[in-house]
């Protein structure tokens, strides 16, 4: 059983915080303009009520059961989640009855259900297309060509509200390449009028590189939680 240390995640938090606003500053940006994505997936309930002690709000996973029962734990607790894995077809609904944000979209098809299936009672869901910034043919996300076409699709959908896009660079490479051609993105769709306000983009080993980029959401989980155990 995992033991849960309070002030040992607490005090990570305050360190990621400090580099981020750091970083923010550092390159004329407000700290305020980021936000920490603490990515609990693997970790139990727990480790998110003690982290939520300590002022952390958005939570990221990526593994739908997981989530629903960490989500009954804490229903006590006022949280934002953040869906950040793949997306597959037959957990679509309960992605969209469950969490605030969505950050893998990378497909029509995934776009089209979760419009259909997001109940009328909950505002519209906030969406980031997934680019492959690197080209790698293993990593979902739509090619950088292509997003355009994909973003014409999702803008137009009842009951989501495309709010920016997300990428995960080879971690084998300079992440900052692909963090610049995400924003380029952006910009570019901005200029044709979508206003698009969100960057997702920088784990545990280059958020500060992240958000030197333009990144508005960080994703961190180790640096945060410890390593992750999968057994």
């Amino acid at each position: 059983m995992r033991i849960v240390d309070k002030p040992v995640i607490c005090a990570a938090i305050a360190e990621v915080k400090e580099h981020m606003a750091r970083a923010a500053r550092e390159n004329s940006r407000s700290p305020d303009e980021v936000t920490l994505v603490a990515v609990s997936k693997t970790f139990p309930a727990a480790s998110i009520r003690a982290a939520a002690s300590c002022a952390q709000r958005d939570f990221g996973e990526s593994y739908v059961q997981e989530a629903l029962a960490k989500q009954k734990e804490l229903s006590d607790l006022d949280l934002v989640w953040h869906f950040i894995g793949p997306i597959q077809s037959n957990k679509t609904q309960e992605i969209v009855k469950n969490f605030d944000w969505v950050h893998g979209v990378d497909r029509e098809k995934i776009a089209l259900r979760l419009s259909r299936q997001r109940p009328d009672s909950l505002q519209p869901l906030n969406v980031c297309l997934q680019v492959n910034v690197s080209g790698e043919s293993t990593k979902s996300g739509v090619a950088p060509d292509e997003v355009f076409a994909l973003a014409a699709t999702i803008s137009g959908l009842p009951g989501l509200k495309l709010r920016g896009l997300m990428a995960i660079p080879a971690p084998d490479q300079d992440p900052r390449p692909g963090f610049r051609l995400l924003r380029t993105l952006k910009n570019a769709l901005n200029d044709r009028g979508y206003k698009l306000d969100t960057l997702s983009m920088g784990m545990s080993g280059d958020y500060e590189i992240a958000i030197q980029e333009g990144a508005t959401f960080v994703r961190v989980g180790s640096a945060i939680f410890g390593n992750r155990s999968y057994g």
